[in-house]
């Protein structure tokens, strides 16, 4: 089995995909969904927590092996990331939303050397807005962006489209195509919760918009 199904399927074991077609999602974009992924639940579970880590390392080693250090996105990448550093035995800070409004006023935290070549580490890629801003403000800290993984991506073209035009290649462990068929498989969503879904999937920045 393919890691991207083997990893939807370890998600939906601890629930950690959740279906509310009736009292929808909002995201952080203003986008509303039928559907949310959380992968933090994966840090409560020692077995599923050493499972993302050591495949977010391998896809670090296969896509970007000349890697000098890592950097989490906050908040949801930060654990993750950090665990991924510590075995890849790289130097490891994280980038906030905005720098902090007190002390040092940092936006990313930690110290990465000028000029090295980092890969980010993410949780769930949606529009992609969040992950790219965090991008760009550790191109202006001024290091070399090489790539990011994540541990989930929806796959919407918004998303991809924004990913190419701003250079950055992305490797995710599994994806929304992946834990639909997975769901389907196991009875995890009902008949009727796959025509919401395929609604939702074709217009998610209109549907249930007021």
């Amino acid at each position: 089995m393919e890691i991207k199904n083997q990893f939807a399927q370890k998600l939906m074991e601890i629930q950690a995909i959740k279906l509310q077609p009736n009292d929808p999602f909002t995201w952080a974009s203003g986008w509303k969904s039928p559907i949310y992924t959380d992968n933090r639940k994966t840090l409560s579970f020692p077995r599923l927590r050493s499972f993302v880590k050591l495949e977010l390392c391998h896809a670090i080693q296969e896509n970007f092996p000349e890697a000098e250090a890592v950097a989490g996105v906050a908040t949801g990448a930060i654990a993750q990331g950090a665990l991924v550093a510590e075995e890849l035995g790289l130097p490891y800070s994280y980038v906030r939303p905005k720098p902090k409004d007190h002390g040092m006023g940092n936006q990313v935290e930690g110290e990465i050397k000028k000029g090295a070549k980092v890969v980010v580490v993410e949780d769930l890629i949606s529009t992609g807005g969040s992950s790219l801003k965090a991008v760009q403000a550790l191109r202006d800290y001024g290091v070399e962006v090489i790539g990011m993984v994540a541990s989930f991506t929806y796959g919407f073209p918004v998303a991809e489209k924004a990913f190419a035009e701003a250079g950055v290649k992305l490797i995710t462990l599994s994806n929304y195509e992946a834990v639909i068929e997975e769901a389907a498989k196991t009875g995890y969503i009902k008949e009727e919760d796959k025509a919401v879904l395929a609604e939702w999937r074709k217009s998610p920045d209109t549907w249930k918009q007021d």
